[in-house]
């Protein structure tokens, strides 16, 4: 019974198919703008520019009439709804965070499964009975009120926490007693990326923040980045200013606080730059400045520094300087030239550095080889290695220890495997598993294999494929190609629920490691950014080239998926190689590279794209792949279905909207090109559980249609 079902629902898929394909699209008219802006002596048309307007009413009609289109062409599919009722059934297990322990107190957020945001709780003791600290849950009724980061005092009696609403990346900080739960008067406003350091008494802390509104022209609300001291059950408004630069408003600082309580650190950024720079202030036993300007240790532009954690005067420091895979040194306060600095643990000759805390008197460094992750301690003079025995090809993340304390936590995850929550005792090099997720998914069934192919150029390149177990090629299964490479992010193996759906359909989910990421170090990243961009588009069609010349599959059942910077990938490698892809979701893309910089954030990222307005050579590479402005006259691309959200302030929505009113208006009319605007959402952090399970509906059921799969699961859940 459950095969005669699989093969109807089957049958009418590819009749759907091969219906669309005969069709042609209309879409609702756009207005076309007579706008041709001068780049450097290059004409370059911008008809849609009236789209980057989110308030007009012209913008919100078409929104409105877009959605239509898309919610019409899903319904078609007959998927969403089997789709939705799985992805539930999938979503529903209990989801914890690793616990970070303060004073005694046990601090950690949970899920129940359905809860459209997590909620935080704190228990006394390992055993202690938990109660609830902070229930977001509560505070909307739609479930777009997030946390948004925050930190918890060392004597855990406090918590300063953030909030951002329908997904902002602006926050307001709130403090609450611990004890009693409930909260100071006070709010701390006009924070967005912002850091929280507690003094070691906990009477307050420091914080970084933009400047009030009004206080600056329109286009600086997102420069002049300050420092600023709370002292708890005072006003914001008398917070001293702790530092600034104002001959450089384009600096960042996100302050931090010596667990000892001797320092102030601030991590100086430009942008998405990853060369950063450090600077150091002493601070008294009240945990105020004990000098009246910081020590600029080291600037910004040279190298990655983070700090990780002070034994007496020397600073223990992870660079790549002079390292692209990272090396730990020792910087002397006292003596802090480049000369001085003290070796603790080199540069290894594969391993990459991800990251490194200090805890229980030792060093822990979480380490990565080809894209997987491996976890090491090591004595605080670099010796006395140890290797922390994790199951293999998977990731590691959420290190949660404090300097001294034996005891610290870490989650381990894999394509296949929920976050597991471990408990690693340091003194005893001890392993056991803390908490354990019990999701509905047979991952027996399933695994992962690593291969390795050639990019155009010849380089290497990895890429993980996860398919049923004992999976041989046989030329036609459907392939979810997925991947990122850029801004020196990393992709090692990881859990996503929404992409079980497709393995348990019989799908194979391929994660490529494109240049641009950090998975060989900073050399790896720097391949991928600037003028050598082009690279990490040549990587992932290559990709896909090398798992149909394998036999995995064929052009007609790749499915490629990216978000943001991805976003951007799968749009540009859709727009070069259009006969390669049956069906293409670019998510909260960028799409528009020569006027990225002027919205909100985006001005972070020229130094990993460049700048088209003010470099010419800029212009050169960026237009030559910029995706709204490389839509050819009359070629039939494959369907795709661009997704974005009405409130996302970091990649605003008028990237996505003109690049399909673009796509809609040149491309052939033979495949669609649809657009879905999700409203009180924006680029994904703090979106509610019920919306990620629609959105993730859509988007498979357009994959699932266009691949020519079921979404009848029957026996293989």
């Amino acid at each position: 019974m459950i095969d005669r079902i699989r093969l109807t629902v089957a049958l009418s898929a590819m009749a759907l198919l091969a219906s669309c394909a005969h069709q042609t699209w209309s879409y609702p008219e756009a207005r076309r703008m007579d706008l041709v802006e001068d780049y450097h002596g290059t004409s370059v048309a911008a008809p849609y520019r009236w789209l980057e307007d989110d308030h007009s009413d012209e913008t919100k009609k078409w929104t409105a009439a877009q959605n239509r289109v898309t919610q019409g062409v899903l319904a078609t599919t007959g998927m969403t709804a089997p789709l939705t009722s799985r992805l539930t059934e999938l979503w529903d297990y209990p989801k914890f965070s690793a616990p970070a322990k303060r004073g005694g107190h046990y601090f950690y957020s949970k899920n129940d499964g359905l809860q459209n945001q997590s909620v935080l709780y704190v228990q006394e003791g390992l055993e202690g009975e938990p109660r609830v600290l902070l229930d977001p849950n509560r505070l909307s009724e739609d479930g777009t009120t997030a946390l948004s980061g925050g930190a918890i005092s060392p004597n855990g009696k406090f918590l300063a926490y953030g909030l951002s609403v329908h997904g902002s990346d602006q926050q307001e900080f709130r403090i609450r007693k611990v004890g009693i739960g409930a909260d100071f008067p006070e709010v701390i406003k006009w924070c967005k990326f912002s850091g929280i350091a507690w003094t070691k008494d906990g009477t307050g802390f420091y914080y970084n923040r933009f400047p009030e509104p009004g206080s600056v022209a329109d286009e600086d609300v997102n420069n002049y980045n300050r420092v600023y001291y709370h002292a708890l059950g005072t006003r914001q408004d008398q917070d001293p200013l702790i530092f600034g630069r104002e001959d450089a408003k384009e600096l960042g600082f996100h302050p931090k606080t010596s667990e000892d309580g001797r320092y102030l650190i601030l991590t100086v950024y430009h942008g998405t730059d990853p060369r950063n720079g450090l600077y150091v202030m002493p601070l008294d036993d009240a945990g105020q400045p004990e000098a009246e300007e910081f020590h600029r240790l080291l600037e910004p532009g040279q190298a990655m520094y983070a700090f990780i954690e002070n034994e007496n005067d020397a600073l223990f420091v992870h660079t790549d300087r002079n390292a692209p895979r990272g090396r730990i040194v020792a910087i002397d306060t006292e003596a802090p030239a480049e000369k001085y600095w003290r070796e603790v643990l080199p540069e290894h000759e594969s391993r990459v550095l991800s990251e490194v805390v200090m805890s229980g008197g030792r060093l822990v460094v979480n380490t990565m080889s080809h894209a997987t992750n491996s976890l090491f301690t090591y004595a605080l003079d670099g010796t006395d290695e140890k290797y922390v025995p994790l199951p293999e090809m998977g990731s590691i993340r959420g290190l949660s220890g404090r300097k001294m304390a034996p005891e610290m936590f870490l989650t381990y995850t894999s394509f296949i495997q929920a976050p597991l929550i471990y408990r690693y005792d340091i003194t005893t090099n001890a392993l056991q598993i803390f908490r354990e997720p019990i999701v509905a998914f047979d991952a027996t069934k399933y695994e992962t294999r690593q291969l390795f192919y050639e990019s155009k150029d010849g380089t290497t390149i990895p890429i993980f494929v996860t398919m049923k177990k004992g999976y041989e090629p046989d030329g036609n299964t459907p392939v979810l190609l997925y991947g990122y490479g850029g801004f020196n992010i990393n992709l090692t193996p990881y859990f996503k629920t929404s992409r079980l759906i497709f393995l348990e359909a019989g799908g194979i989910y391929a994660l490529v490691n494109l240049r641009g990421g950090s998975e060989y170090g900073e050399e790896w990243h720097k391949a991928g950014m600037l003028e050598k961009k082009q690279n990490v588009f040549d990587d992932f069609i290559a990709a896909a080239e090398h798992l149909v010349n394998a036999g995995y599959t064929r052009s007609e059942r790749i499915a490629i998926l990216g978000g943001s910077n991805g976003g951007l990938l799968v749009s540009a490698c859709m727009l070069q190689r259009p006969d390669l892809f049956a069906a293409v979701v670019p998510a909260v893309p960028v799409t528009d590279m020569l006027r990225y910089h002027r919205f909100t954030v985006g001005r972070y990222w020229v130094p990993e794209y460049g700048n088209a307005e003010e470099e010419p050579e800029h212009f050169d590479f960026l237009f030559k792949y910029s995706p709204l402005h490389n839509v050819r006259e009359g070629v039939n691309y494959p369907p795709v279905m661009v997704t974005t959200a009405d409130t996302d302030d970091r990649v605003v929505p008028g990237h996505a909207r003109k690049f399909v009113a673009e796509l809609q208006a040149r491309a052939g009319k033979q495949n669609p090109a649809l657009i879905r605007i999700e409203t009180n959402a924006g680029h994904g952090a703090g979106k509610p559980t019920a919306k990620r399970i629609q959105e993730a509906a859509d988007i498979y059921a357009f994959i699932f249609h266009f691949l020519g799969m079921s979404a009848d699961f029957g026996d293989s859940k």
